[in-house]
């Protein structure tokens, strides 16, 4: 007869660790020294080999559940998002989060609240029902977000979001080294006259400026107060700060070189651009930001910009995740900030003499 236990442990046709033991001609703890890691120092290299090569030979795998149990873990872990799932970015990070949990055994049960506080306290209470081992918090802009109720119950990391109250570690893009690192791409074409147009009421505009304006000082170039322009981070945004410094004006004092907020920003700066008959990287040099997908390298010219690292924020949240929920200790409540990379493509050039 079977019991309950055997029946979920065990489905029709699955081979079990103790088939896998009679093939081998070894005991059932030795199968069960080799799927637990240890083994070593218990058995020879040559019966562990043998083990696994029956494993192999019947298909056998170790039941998650039942080794979960046995650790008191589950090899789940939980991704609370806001609303990144609309993000054109989601994928990088989620797939980042996810291949690098997978390399470690662990599944990601991913939940999206749309921004909803009450939907996210909500999903991190499932979660915990479901005894997951951790859960990165992760949201669509860099922001301060309000901690969902329960987060810190379970080992917890947040992605592209610092905590309101600074009580759990975060993984955030380095955006005011990347706001330096676009100046410098305009600067070491030879640009001095460079503006910068975009940006919205959050971190990464106010970070991304104070990159854009270090770079600037270390060269004693002053950017004229009228040469920031703050229009917001879509295209429209960037036409019209483009129309408002570019139209008109004498090209001997014009900016040479424009750094946008965003890619959809750099989208608005050239379409005036063309508009106006100036040519890109001739007349004008335009870096971008975020890298966005299906976007910027299929821009006219495409577009020279910094990117995120969404793929790398996934990865790192992942790795402090599992190492937190390895050693059982909960992971100082620090910032690390990922470099933004440049991507360089061709609406960038030298500054026109004169």
């Amino acid at each position: 007869m079977t019991s309950a236990g055997d029946r979920h442990t065990t489905g029709p046709g699955r081979p079990t660790s103790r088939d896998v033991a009679r093939l081998a001609g070894v005991s059932h703890t030795a199968v069960s020294f080799v799927f637990n890691g240890r083994a070593e120092g218990n058995l020879s290299p040559a019966t562990q080999e043998r083990i696994r090569q029956a494993a192999a030979q019947l298909g056998y795998r170790p039941d998650p559940v039942a080794r979960g149990l046995r650790r008191r873990r589950t090899a789940v872990i939980g991704l609370v998002t806001d609303e990144i799932a609309s993000s054109p970015f989601a994928g990088r990070l989620l797939r980042g989060a996810m291949e690098t949990a997978w390399a470690s055994e662990h599944l990601v049960l991913t939940i999206d609240s749309g921004g909803d506080p009450a939907k996210e306290d909500a999903a991190v209470a499932e979660l915990l029902d479901r005894r997951v081992d951790g859960i990165i918090y992760a949201a669509m802009s860099l922001r301060r977000v309000r901690v969902p109720e329960g987060l810190h119950r379970t080992h917890s990391v947040l992605a592209n979001c610092l905590p309101g109250d600074d009580s759990l570690p975060a993984v955030i893009p380095a955006e005011r080294a990347g706001g330096r690192t676009a100046a410098r791409l305009l600067l070491e074409q030879g640009h001095r006259r460079i503006a910068h147009i975009g940006g919205l009421d959050d971190i990464a505009s106010v970070e991304r400026l104070r990159g854009f304006r270090d770079a600037l000082r270390a060269e004693g170039i002053t950017v004229p107060r009228e040469w920031v322009v703050r229009t917001g981070g879509e295209i429209a945004g960037g036409h019209e700060g483009a129309m408002r410094l570019l139209d008109g004006a004498d090209p001997a004092r014009r900016p040479t070189g424009i750094f946008a907020y965003n890619d959809r920003v750099a989208a608005g700066v050239l379409h005036a651009a063309t508009r106006l008959g100036i040519t890109v990287p001739g007349d004008l040099s335009v870096v971008g930001y975020d890298d966005q997908e299906h976007m910027a390298a299929f821009l006219t010219p495409a577009l020279t910009t910094v990117a995120l690292p969404h793929r790398e924020m996934g990865e790192a949240a992942a790795r402090l995740l599992l190492e937190a929920i390895a050693t059982g200790r909960t992971p100082p409540a620090t910032v690390r900030r990922l470099a933004c990379p440049v991507v360089t493509r061709a609406s960038v050039g030298r500054a026109p003499a004169g």
